[in-house]
């Protein structure tokens, strides 16, 4: 799990990236992003019930996107807000490689 302070805390803003944002969609997941005045990154996964029905299905599939997060955290640019927005429930049982590779090309297509 990523540190606290790297997390949302508050819906206001996750409200504010979704409105003000950018969105890049891929077939497993989108990311949607803006610039912030923190000075740091804050990251935030969500997945809809859609996706999966069980509270224990999408925690899962939250903290493996948050687990592949953290070990990559350097490669993620500062300064920014990020929220990954899971559409299927395939992310589960992906492999690991799979995931970093994806979450990577979706980051390094919002540094353009």
């Amino acid at each position: 799990m990523l540190k606290k302070e790297y997390r949302f805390h508050s819906r206001g803003g996750v409200k504010y990236v979704y409105q003000h944002g950018k969105t890049i969609r891929r077939s497993k997941m989108s990311l949607v992003f803006c610039e912030n005045t923190r000075g740091f990154t804050r990251v935030a996964v969500v997945v809809s019930k859609k996706v999966a029905k069980t509270a224990v299905a999408r925690n899962k599939i939250r903290r493996r996107v948050y687990e592949a997060l953290r070990v990559n955290f350097e490669f993620i640019p500062e300064k920014r807000d990020y929220i990954f927005v899971i559409y299927t429930a395939d992310v589960m049982t992906m492999p690991y490689n799979d995931l970093v590779k994806l979450l990577g090309e979706l980051v390094a297509e919002s540094k353009v």
